[in-house]
């Protein structure tokens, strides 16, 4: 039975060109894949013919002789079962493996570029950078100018790491893929291209100023917009403002982690800011008014109650933290810190144990208390 012509096999024209020649077999391996024609008798023999027309047309110098000496050319060099070279008709494993790879191969990171082979500029890393703020500067936001250490696009090549603008050329060992695979029986294994480290490319005449990379280190300066209400571990993500990718390849993103610094007077829990707050004496007991601070860089008035302890806790609402994300501004919350008078002049000692005096004649059980301790000193000494 006579063999069909091979271009007719793939459905394509004879002058047809490697990336014509590629899909064309594509199409037919996954139309004709026995896995997909089960009830189908003949579609393993035509899965094996677009296979066998594949290996001969995809390679240069076997599609030159067989367009000159159509089948003949191979008669000779054919192994049993009339496979070219030994190994295309029945070659299952490879076969698969393209039509996998073409299935799959876009959804695993893999792009189809010219060439017949895999356009490999590869997307540039995604950066961290941390900075830190103040907690005012949390409080209202801000515009603030970063210095990012970077790999930015080669000025002299544009990026594409090949020098006086000449383009990259497929590589020869991997025909473009990135890859090369090695026949164990049934199997193949596929590895990196050693000769183009995975990127289908190589450059003949590399760009000197970044030794074919397409890439250089470089400080960059960024202006980052801090939003009102951030906390440590905010994240903000600069599209596109990361690692540059390799020869020509897209940016990866800068992120920066916030860290809000701590505050000598105020302690953060979310939206709500708490402090402490010195009162005297005399104001703790006779109750008054007092100024605090506030994170605006203001100060509210806050009514102290007659007979206030240390601790008490009192809120003023709306004096705390923007909320980062949704409408409205939590609270500040002041604890009161009752101070005991230090260094008395001797007319504030005298008034002070007048204070007690009268203290202990108006609470007569507090007088037994304080009488009794006294005792209990005297005692001591003796």
């Amino acid at each position: 039975m006579s063999k069909r012509d091979y271009y007719d096999v793939l459905g394509i024209s004879k002058g047809a060109s490697a990336d014509e020649i590629k899909k064309g077999y594509r199409t037919k391996a996954k139309e004709l894949h026995p896995d997909r024609n089960s009830d189908n008798p003949k579609a393993e023999d035509q899965f094996k013919e677009a296979n066998e027309a594949h290996e001969i047309l995809k390679d240069p110098e076997k599609k030159a002789a067989y367009d000159r000496y159509g089948h003949a050319a191979f008669e000779g060099g054919m192994g049993g079962g009339g496979r070219p070279g030994g190994g295309g008709q029945g070659d299952f494993s490879s076969a698969f493996s393209d039509v996998f790879d073409d299935l799959f191969g876009d959804f695993m990171g893999g792009q189809r570029g010219g060439g017949g082979g895999r356009n490999r500029a590869a997307r540039g890393s995604d950066l961290r950078f941390n900075l830190r703020v103040s907690l005012e500067d949390a409080f209202s936001g801000l515009q603030k100018t970063i210095n990012v250490p970077t790999a930015v696009n080669c000025s002299s090549c544009e990026g594409t790491g090949a020098d006086d603008g000449a383009e990259p050329t497929g590589c020869p060992t991997c025909s473009g893929m990135g890859k090369v695979r090695a026949q164990q029986g049934f199997f193949t294994v596929e590895r990196t291209c050693p000769t183009c480290s995975g990127m289908g490319q190589i450059i003949k005449n590399p760009c000197s100023s970044c030794a074919g990379q397409g890439r250089v280190e470089k400080e960059r300066a960024l202006s980052v917009n801090i939003p009102a209400g951030v906390e440590t571990g905010t994240r903000i993500r600069l599209s596109g403002e990361g690692e540059a990718g390799m020869r020509g390849g897209p940016s990866g993103d800068l992120y920066i982690f916030i860290e809000v610094a701590k505050h000598k007077l105020f302690e953060r829990e979310g939206a709500n800011l708490f402090c402490n707050v010195p009162v005297s004496m005399s104001s703790a007991a006779l109750g008054g008014d007092i100024e605090v601070p506030t994170i605006d860089g203001g100060r509210s008035r806050v009514k102290i109650p007659a007979g206030s302890q240390s601790g008490r806790q009192m809120r003023l609402r709306a004096k705390g933290m923007p909320a980062l994300r949704g409408a409205g501004t939590g609270d500040m919350f002041i604890e009161l810190a009752v101070e005991t008078p230090v260094n008395l002049t001797s007319r504030q000692k005298e008034l002070l144990m007048e204070f007690e005096d009268l203290s202990e004649d108006n609470n007569p059980e507090s007088k037994s208390f304080f009488s009794s301790v006294k005792s209990f000193w005297d005692g001591m000494k003796g």
